[in-house]
């Protein structure tokens, strides 16, 4: 069972209303950190991640004595403190060199994780290319490519896939998508499997999409390389349990409420139909004018019918 917080203040009681569950979840926020010894080439691939993941990010500098496999309770504090359900967590050791830890909670608890070493040699930043960048918050094309990744039965591979989903894709709250904002592509690739002694490796590549005239009617799609460039080799994987992960792929049932008569237009605008009752047109207020008023009337009326009897009376006397 959950533990159960009581708020103090206002400023708390909202604090914990948006941690709560909800029927449609937040964007999920990614936690960056470093452990105690992490290489300048970790460092920097933080970074670069880090910069991909905006505006969904934080980052922390300095150095934590964190072993995630070993005690991931401050794994769980941080993302419990900073509501954070994902976390990248980098260090380097003489026996795990340069090696990037993924990981994902549930209820501020670990879920899964899995461990990524980075290649050194053929990693290159985002700085070390030259040329125009994407913008800020936009959503990439993710694509896959591999036997790998289509594995019926889950592995490292499997779970690398759904992660670097989770990394990539960003605010997924909005179904619709403006073709304009498909600026850049983030390519995963793993090699293909020639034993089972050597696991493929995972090669990760960012290109930017840009469209030119062709003389046709479509257009002519290119693309360039942006950066980072990353390859990986899959280490140690922690997977979840059963039970937790049925649970945490629970979605509640909304039910919309079908209000009556109101419509939407094909310009998106909200139309409503009222009904009213029969009105009494008798006690509908008017414009207040001397002219309109009954006693004016009733004096008009006295007038016309006093000149008719003196005809009448006149006309008794002549006879």
């Amino acid at each position: 069972m959950l533990r159960q917080i009581k708020p103090r203040n206002a400023r708390s009681k909202r604090a914990l209303e948006k941690k709560a569950p909800k029927a449609v979840e937040n964007p999920k926020t990614a936690l960056f950190l470093r452990g105690t010894t992490c290489s300048q080439v970790v460092q920097d691939a933080l970074t670069d991640l880090h910069s991909l993941r905006q505006p969904l990010a934080k980052k922390f500098t300095k150095k934590n004595a964190i072993h995630p496999f070993e005690d991931p309770a401050s794994l769980e504090f941080f993302s419990e403190k900073n509501d954070t359900s994902l976390i990248i967590f980098g260090s380097s050791s003489k026996k795990r060199p340069h090696t990037l830890t993924l990981a994902r909670t549930f209820a501020s608890k670990i879920l899964d994780m899995l461990e990524l070493h980075l290649d050194p040699e053929s990693y290159r930043r985002i700085a070390q290319f030259k040329g125009r960048k994407f913008a800020v918050g936009l959503r990439p094309m993710i694509l896959f490519s591999g036997t790998a990744f289509e594995s019926p039965v889950a592995n490292e591979y499997t779970m690398a896939k759904s992660m670097l989903i989770d990394l990539f894709k960003g605010d997924a709250s909005s179904d619709k998508i403006d073709v304009e904002g498909l600026q850049y592509i983030v390519s995963v690739a793993a090699e293909e499997p020639v034993g089972d002694a050597v696991k493929p490796a995972i090669h990760l590549r960012i290109y930017l999409i840009s469209t030119k005239r062709s003389g046709q009617r479509l257009p002519r799609v290119e693309v360039e390389e942006m950066g980072p460039r990353m390859d990986f080799r899959v280490g140690r994987m922690q997977e979840p349990e059963e039970a937790v992960w049925k649970e945490a792929l629970k979605t509640a049932k909304v039910e919309e409420k079908v209000k009556k008569n109101v419509t939407t237009d094909t310009m998106g605008d909200k139309i409503g139909r009222i009904h009213l009752g029969r009105q009494d047109l008798s006690e509908l207020q008017t414009r207040k004018m001397k002219g309109l008023k009954r006693s004016r009337d009733l004096e008009d009326e006295a007038m016309v019918d006093a000149p008719a009897e003196e005809e009448d009376t006149q006309k008794r006397h002549k006879k």
